[in-house]
């Protein structure tokens, strides 16, 4: 078992519900006229927070691993919440806040960490450090967050 099990939910949920989501986080709208820099800075920092989950091993032993159970759970709760709002009461103050909108792209900043605290070696024998995945996790969010402003600014 390795850490990708963790973000398994994640995918199955946006899979499932993101062409529920408002017209502005559709496909042809949210990724419309991204720069370069943008497109691959958020999806190579994706990618690689994907493959290094899938290079942890999953336990949940210590108390740091408990932690990070915890916020991960969290997290998770405030994402399907943050996404759940945007679906069902698009039209209201909340979804139509740059608050509301950045939601779902602010909340994985919780569960990311958490599998950062699960996290705690490799599957090979080089030097794990939870540096590495945390500080890819948030130039990913640094991307994905600058790009959900961006979309916010054009469609509001």
């Amino acid at each position: 078992m390795n850490c990708f099990l963790l973000i398994l939910p994640i995918l199955g949920w946006n899979i499932g519900l993101t062409t529920r989501l408002p017209k502005a986080f559709q496909q042809e709208m949210f990724w419309r006229d991204i720069s370069p820099f943008l497109t691959y800075g958020e999806n190579g920092s994706r990618s690689i927070v994907l493959v290094l989950t899938l290079l942890m091993p999953l336990t949940i032993s210590t108390r740091m691993q408990k932690t990070g159970l915890f916020l991960y759970l969290g997290g998770i709760a405030l994402y399907f919440i943050s996404w759940f709002v945007l679906i069902y009461f698009p039209d209201s103050e909340w979804s139509n806040s740059l608050v509301g909108f950045m939601a779902p792209a602010c909340t994985p900043f919780f569960w990311l960490m958490g599998i950062g605290l699960i996290g705690n070696s490799f599957y090979f024998n080089l030097p794990y450090k939870r540096l590495y995945f945390i500080v890819t996790s948030v130039i990913f969010l640094l991307f994905h967050n600058v790009h959900t402003v961006k979309i916010y600014y054009e469609t509001h």
